[in-house]
Protein backbone atom coordinates (compact mmCIF):
# COMPACT_ATOMS: atom_id res chain seq x y z
CA UNK A 1 0.00 0.00 0.00
CA UNK A 2 1.16 3.58 -0.63
CA UNK A 3 2.32 5.64 2.34
CA UNK A 4 0.43 8.91 2.97
CA UNK A 5 1.11 11.34 5.83
CA UNK A 6 1.49 15.04 6.65
CA UNK A 7 4.70 16.65 7.84
CA UNK A 8 2.92 17.79 11.01
CA UNK A 9 2.86 14.15 12.15
CA UNK A 10 6.68 13.89 11.94
CA UNK A 11 8.89 14.97 14.85
CA UNK A 12 11.27 17.85 14.18
CA UNK A 13 14.83 17.04 15.21
CA UNK A 14 17.57 19.63 15.85
CA UNK A 15 20.00 19.99 12.97
CA UNK A 16 21.96 22.97 14.25
CA UNK A 17 21.38 26.35 15.83
CA UNK A 18 17.97 27.52 14.62
CA UNK A 19 17.56 24.61 12.19
CA UNK A 20 15.33 21.54 12.49
CA UNK A 21 14.83 18.52 10.23
CA UNK A 22 11.77 16.37 9.67
CA UNK A 23 12.70 13.07 8.01
CA UNK A 24 9.73 12.44 5.70
CA UNK A 25 10.81 9.57 3.46
CA UNK A 26 13.14 7.12 5.17
CA UNK A 27 13.95 3.43 4.59
CA UNK A 28 12.09 2.63 7.80
CA UNK A 29 8.92 4.48 6.75
CA UNK A 30 8.66 3.19 3.17
CA UNK A 31 10.76 0.00 3.36
CA UNK A 32 12.99 1.14 0.51
CA UNK A 33 16.21 3.15 0.32
CA UNK A 34 15.98 4.40 -3.28
CA UNK A 35 15.37 7.98 -2.17
CA UNK A 36 15.25 10.17 0.92
CA UNK A 37 13.18 13.26 1.64
CA UNK A 38 13.51 15.88 4.40
CA UNK A 39 11.72 19.06 5.34
CA UNK A 40 14.08 21.61 6.88
CA UNK A 41 12.99 24.65 8.86
CA UNK A 42 15.52 27.48 9.18
CA UNK A 43 14.83 30.33 11.59
CA UNK A 44 15.75 33.92 10.73
CA UNK A 45 19.55 34.26 10.68
CA UNK A 46 20.15 30.49 10.68
CA UNK A 47 22.42 28.47 8.42
CA UNK A 48 23.22 24.81 7.80
CA UNK A 49 26.03 22.95 6.04
CA UNK A 50 25.27 20.73 3.05
CA UNK A 51 27.54 17.90 1.94
CA UNK A 52 26.74 15.33 -0.75
CA UNK A 53 28.64 12.05 -0.72
CA UNK A 54 30.61 11.06 -3.82
CA UNK A 55 28.15 8.24 -4.51
CA UNK A 56 24.95 10.27 -4.06
CA UNK A 57 22.76 12.88 -5.71
CA UNK A 58 20.73 15.57 -3.98
CA UNK A 59 18.43 18.43 -4.87
CA UNK A 60 16.24 20.88 -3.01
CA UNK A 61 13.70 23.64 -3.41
CA UNK A 62 12.45 26.36 -1.10
CA UNK A 63 8.84 25.99 0.00
CA UNK A 64 8.85 29.30 1.85
CA UNK A 65 11.18 32.28 2.22
CA UNK A 66 14.50 33.17 0.63
CA UNK A 67 18.01 31.81 1.19
CA UNK A 68 21.58 32.01 -0.04
CA UNK A 69 23.69 29.00 -1.02
CA UNK A 70 27.44 29.56 -0.74
CA UNK A 71 29.85 26.77 -1.51
CA UNK A 72 31.99 24.93 -4.00
CA UNK A 73 29.87 26.24 -6.90
CA UNK A 74 29.82 29.92 -5.91
CA UNK A 75 27.04 31.92 -4.32
CA UNK A 76 23.41 31.76 -5.35
CA UNK A 77 20.42 33.74 -4.14
CA UNK A 78 17.39 31.46 -3.94
CA UNK A 79 13.61 31.93 -3.80
CA UNK A 80 10.66 29.57 -4.00
CA UNK A 81 11.09 29.70 -7.81
CA UNK A 82 14.35 27.71 -7.73
CA UNK A 83 15.24 24.04 -7.79
CA UNK A 84 18.90 23.34 -7.01
CA UNK A 85 20.64 20.18 -8.20
CA UNK A 86 23.66 19.13 -6.12
CA UNK A 87 26.12 16.77 -7.83
CA UNK A 88 28.24 14.18 -6.02
CA UNK A 89 30.85 15.76 -3.79
CA UNK A 90 29.10 19.11 -3.44
CA UNK A 91 29.71 21.04 -0.24
CA UNK A 92 28.31 24.38 0.86
CA UNK A 93 26.27 26.35 3.33
CA UNK A 94 22.63 27.39 3.12
CA UNK A 95 21.68 30.49 5.09
CA UNK A 96 18.63 32.72 5.42
CA UNK A 97 18.10 36.21 6.76
CA UNK A 98 14.36 36.00 7.43
CA UNK A 99 13.71 32.25 7.67
CA UNK A 100 12.99 29.52 5.12
CA UNK A 101 11.39 26.10 4.65
CA UNK A 102 13.30 23.66 2.44
CA UNK A 103 12.27 20.41 0.76
CA UNK A 104 15.53 18.43 0.47
CA UNK A 105 15.78 15.11 -1.36
CA UNK A 106 18.53 12.67 -2.20
CA UNK A 107 19.32 9.42 -3.99
CA UNK A 108 21.89 7.30 -2.13
CA UNK A 109 24.23 5.21 -4.28
CA UNK A 110 22.80 6.74 -7.43
CA UNK A 111 24.76 4.46 -9.76
CA UNK A 112 22.12 1.80 -9.03
CA UNK A 113 19.72 3.79 -11.20
CA UNK A 114 21.99 5.19 -13.91
CA UNK A 115 24.50 2.90 -15.68
CA UNK A 116 26.40 5.97 -16.90
CA UNK A 117 26.56 7.61 -13.49
CA UNK A 118 30.31 7.12 -12.97
CA UNK A 119 31.06 8.40 -16.46
CA UNK A 120 28.74 11.39 -16.48
CA UNK A 121 30.03 14.88 -15.82
CA UNK A 122 27.30 15.98 -13.45
CA UNK A 123 27.35 19.65 -12.62
CA UNK A 124 25.71 21.95 -10.14
CA UNK A 125 22.55 23.47 -11.60
CA UNK A 126 20.15 26.08 -10.26
CA UNK A 127 16.95 26.19 -12.33
CA UNK A 128 14.26 28.84 -12.13
CA UNK A 129 11.19 26.70 -12.77
CA UNK A 130 9.08 29.80 -13.47
CA UNK A 131 11.14 30.23 -16.65
CA UNK A 132 10.72 26.60 -17.73
CA UNK A 133 8.20 25.72 -20.47
CA UNK A 134 4.65 24.85 -19.45
CA UNK A 135 2.80 21.91 -20.98
CA UNK A 136 -1.00 21.69 -20.94
CA UNK A 137 -2.95 18.47 -20.58
CA UNK A 138 -4.73 17.49 -23.79
CA UNK A 139 -7.86 16.28 -22.00
CA UNK A 140 -8.31 18.71 -19.11
CA UNK A 141 -7.08 21.96 -17.52
CA UNK A 142 -3.97 20.62 -15.76
CA UNK A 143 -0.49 22.03 -16.43
CA UNK A 144 2.97 20.51 -16.02
CA UNK A 145 6.43 21.99 -15.47
CA UNK A 146 9.57 19.84 -15.45
CA UNK A 147 11.93 20.47 -12.54
CA UNK A 148 14.61 17.76 -12.62
CA UNK A 149 15.23 15.77 -15.81
CA UNK A 150 18.10 13.98 -17.58
CA UNK A 151 18.16 16.83 -20.10
CA UNK A 152 18.53 19.46 -17.38
CA UNK A 153 20.86 17.62 -15.02
CA UNK A 154 22.58 14.86 -17.01
CA UNK A 155 21.51 11.75 -15.10
CA UNK A 156 18.72 9.21 -15.48
CA UNK A 157 18.72 8.48 -11.76
CA UNK A 158 15.89 10.93 -11.04
CA UNK A 159 13.16 12.97 -12.70
CA UNK A 160 10.77 15.48 -11.18
CA UNK A 161 7.98 17.83 -12.16
CA UNK A 162 5.35 20.17 -10.81
CA UNK A 163 1.69 19.51 -11.62
CA UNK A 164 -1.06 22.12 -11.22
CA UNK A 165 -4.71 21.04 -10.97
CA UNK A 166 -7.30 23.83 -11.23
CA UNK A 167 -10.52 23.20 -9.25
CA UNK A 168 -12.68 20.50 -10.79
CA UNK A 169 -9.89 18.65 -12.65
CA UNK A 170 -9.06 14.97 -12.41
CA UNK A 171 -6.30 12.75 -13.80
CA UNK A 172 -6.77 9.31 -15.31
CA UNK A 173 -6.17 6.21 -13.22
CA UNK A 174 -2.74 4.65 -13.82
CA UNK A 175 0.28 2.95 -12.32
CA UNK A 176 4.03 2.91 -13.00
CA UNK A 177 6.44 0.06 -13.60
CA UNK A 178 10.19 0.36 -13.18
CA UNK A 179 10.30 3.22 -10.66
CA UNK A 180 8.98 4.39 -7.33
CA UNK A 181 7.94 7.98 -6.77
CA UNK A 182 6.52 10.44 -4.31
CA UNK A 183 4.33 13.52 -4.38
CA UNK A 184 4.60 16.43 -1.97
CA UNK A 185 1.54 18.69 -1.85
CA UNK A 186 2.67 22.33 -2.07
CA UNK A 187 -0.75 23.96 -1.81
CA UNK A 188 -4.46 23.25 -2.00
CA UNK A 189 -6.39 20.13 -1.08
CA UNK A 190 -8.29 17.38 -2.84
CA UNK A 191 -8.68 13.63 -3.07
CA UNK A 192 -6.29 10.92 -4.17
CA UNK A 193 -7.65 7.54 -5.27
CA UNK A 194 -5.29 4.74 -4.27
CA UNK A 195 -6.40 1.52 -5.95
CA UNK A 196 -9.76 3.30 -6.33
CA UNK A 197 -10.04 4.01 -2.59
CA UNK A 198 -10.44 7.75 -1.85
CA UNK A 199 -8.17 9.56 0.63
CA UNK A 200 -8.19 13.29 1.44
CA UNK A 201 -4.98 15.20 0.72
CA UNK A 202 -3.85 18.66 1.81
CA UNK A 203 -0.84 20.95 1.73
CA UNK A 204 2.14 19.38 3.49
CA UNK A 205 1.17 15.79 2.65
CA UNK A 206 3.73 13.31 1.32
CA UNK A 207 2.48 10.38 -0.76
CA UNK A 208 4.93 7.58 -1.52
CA UNK A 209 3.85 5.28 -4.36
CA UNK A 210 5.36 1.87 -5.01
CA UNK A 211 5.47 0.13 -8.37
CA UNK A 212 2.11 -1.17 -9.66
CA UNK A 213 0.06 0.98 -7.26
CA UNK A 214 -2.90 2.49 -9.11
CA UNK A 215 -3.49 6.16 -8.31
CA UNK A 216 -5.03 9.37 -9.59
CA UNK A 217 -5.80 12.80 -8.17
CA UNK A 218 -8.98 14.87 -8.06
CA UNK A 219 -9.10 18.55 -7.19
CA UNK A 220 -12.49 18.74 -5.52
CA UNK A 221 -11.46 21.85 -3.56
CA UNK A 222 -11.95 25.51 -4.39
CA UNK A 223 -8.30 26.47 -5.11
CA UNK A 224 -5.47 25.13 -7.22
CA UNK A 225 -3.97 21.82 -6.12
CA UNK A 226 -0.21 22.04 -6.68
CA UNK A 227 2.28 19.26 -6.02
CA UNK A 228 5.77 18.18 -6.99
CA UNK A 229 6.56 14.57 -7.81
CA UNK A 230 9.88 12.80 -8.27
CA UNK A 231 10.66 9.40 -9.81
CA UNK A 232 13.67 7.15 -9.11
CA UNK A 233 14.87 6.16 -11.63
CA UNK A 234 13.79 8.68 -14.27
CA UNK A 235 12.64 6.21 -16.89
CA UNK A 236 9.69 3.94 -16.26
CA UNK A 237 6.56 2.66 -17.95
CA UNK A 238 3.13 4.17 -17.27
CA UNK A 239 0.15 1.83 -17.59
CA UNK A 240 -3.30 3.40 -17.92
CA UNK A 241 -6.42 1.67 -16.60
CA UNK A 242 -8.35 3.03 -19.59
CA UNK A 243 -6.09 3.12 -22.68
CA UNK A 244 -8.38 5.74 -24.23
CA UNK A 245 -7.44 8.18 -21.46
CA UNK A 246 -3.67 8.22 -21.95
CA UNK A 247 -2.35 11.51 -20.63
CA UNK A 248 -0.78 13.68 -23.32
CA UNK A 249 0.93 16.99 -22.60
CA UNK A 250 1.07 19.72 -25.23
CA UNK A 251 3.66 22.53 -25.33
CA UNK A 252 2.27 26.02 -24.84
CA UNK A 253 5.35 27.95 -25.94
CA UNK A 254 5.13 29.92 -22.69
CA UNK A 255 6.37 29.82 -19.13
CA UNK A 256 4.05 29.84 -16.13
CA UNK A 257 3.93 33.64 -16.15
CA UNK A 258 2.97 33.79 -19.83
CA UNK A 259 6.41 34.83 -21.09
CA UNK A 260 8.89 33.15 -23.41
CA UNK A 261 10.28 29.95 -21.84
CA UNK A 262 13.96 29.25 -21.29
CA UNK A 263 13.88 26.28 -23.68
CA UNK A 264 11.58 24.23 -25.93
CA UNK A 265 9.97 20.87 -25.21
CA UNK A 266 8.23 18.84 -27.90
CA UNK A 267 4.80 17.32 -27.32
CA UNK A 268 4.88 14.63 -24.65
CA UNK A 269 2.65 11.57 -24.40
CA UNK A 270 2.73 9.25 -21.40
CA UNK A 271 1.57 6.34 -23.51
CA UNK A 272 4.89 4.52 -23.18
CA UNK A 273 7.41 6.19 -20.89
CA UNK A 274 7.22 8.76 -18.15
CA UNK A 275 10.43 10.35 -19.41
CA UNK A 276 10.64 10.63 -23.21
CA UNK A 277 13.72 12.12 -24.82
CA UNK A 278 13.97 15.89 -24.79
CA UNK A 279 12.30 16.88 -21.54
Amino acid sequence: MPVLFNYDSVDAMPMGDGVTRQALITPERVNNDCLLLDRWSLNAGASTKIRVAATDLAWFQLLEGEAALDGSEGQHELTTSHVVFLPPGFSGKLSTADGAIVLYAGVPDADRFDPEFEHSSLKFRCVNWRAEPVLDSEHDARTRIYLVTPTLFGTKAVKGEMIIYPPGTQASNHHHEGAEHFQYIISGNGTVLLSEEPHPIRAGDTLYNYEFERHNFINDGDEELVFVEYFVPAECITVWTNPEQVCAWLPTGKNVDGGEPSRDIAAHSSAETVNPDGV
